[in-house]
């Protein structure tokens, strides 16, 4: 079985998220880290498809939901480990934690739709600017429950700004099922503001980085707002342990895990060296940030 190199890296950027937010919840076990924190199991190929086809002028606002994003944009494991360990050297100097980070174009937020007038206010500046950048920023289903995200869609469409809104629809809004929280639907609340949208279901991060190569250029391009819907899974609890869900359904969402469906893809071989880097990678990030002095809040 041939496997592409494209289609390696996007494995390993995958593998990379999905071991280090289980590391995570084993430190979070262990009492090693503070606060809280949200993982993305399950959604990692929606990070690594759709930010395989930005460049360095753009900008990614992302939420409480952030790890994956942020590890897919920069790479920097041991930034992140050590701002959610409360570092000095952490990304933020170990202030901003799990949810709220800062790095170059990168910026997350773990209040419920309040990046979402951010992220249209600064994608407008942009334009402004004509600088060619676009603005990315992924929000959850539960989002949409914020009246914001409305007064912000009409905001957009006057102006026609470079925003690409990407909708992680992973059936939850922390515990409580779309089914139960949501009238009407994704497309049509969108239509009503005349933003361009779709809807996508997949897992496969080859597939996803396609489709968003297109919509990337036509925002671009058009200098005008896109909304694509990705309908998906998470396969861990909204956070840590708090998991109320059919254990059935997870199961069955499980044999639609991206790992599992790119790794078919892949040479076994090629498999096992691949999980030696993360695990090297992780392993080695951790060590480092243990040996840091924890940041001293004021």
């Amino acid at each position: 079985m041939e496997s592409s190199l494209i289609t390696i890296r996007r494995f390993e950027q995958m593998l990379l998220i999905r071991r280090f937010e289980e590391r995570l919840l084993e430190l979070f076990s262990l009492g090693d880290l503070f606060g809280t924190t949200h993982t993305s199991i399950g959604q990692e190929a929606i990070a690594v498809g759709v930010l395989d086809n930005i460049n360095s002028v753009d900008i990614v606002v992302s939420n409480h939901r952030c790890h994956g994003h942020y590890i897919a944009s920069t790479g920097d494991v041991t930034g992140l480990l050590a701002e959610i360990m409360g570092k000095n050297e952490g990304v933020c100097n170990g202030r901003g934690g799990s949810q709220h980070l800062h790095a170059g174009n990168f910026f997350s937020n773990g209040v419920q739709g309040n990046m979402f007038p951010v992220a249209a206010g600064m994608a407008y500046a942009e334009k402004i600017k004509k600088s060619g950048a676009i603005l990315v920023i992924f929000v959850g289903d539960g989002t949409f429950g914020e009246g914001v995200i409305y007064e912000t869609l009409n905001l957009i469409s006057l102006w026609g700004v470079p925003l690409l809104i990407v909708v992680e629809n992973n059936q939850y809004a922390q515990s409580t099922s779309l089914k139960n929280n949501f009238a009407g639907s994704f497309s049509g609340r969108a239509n009503a503001f005349n933003v361009s949208v779709g809807e996508t279901e997949t897992n496969d991060v080859d597939v996803i980085s396609e489709r968003f190569k297109t919509l990337v250029n036509q925002v671009r391009s058009e200098g005008s707002a896109h909304m694509e819907v990705m309908h998906t899974y998470r396969l861990a609890a909204h956070s840590k342990g708090d998991d109320f869900r059919d254990p059935t359904e997870i199961e069955a969402w499980k044999k639609k895990d991206p790992i599992l469906i790119t790794r078919q893809k892949l040479e076994k071989t090629g498999i096992m060296e691949i999980e030696k880097k993360v695990d090297k990678l992780i392993s080695e990030a951790e060590h480092l940030v243990r040996k840091m002095s924890n940041a001293k809040i004021n």
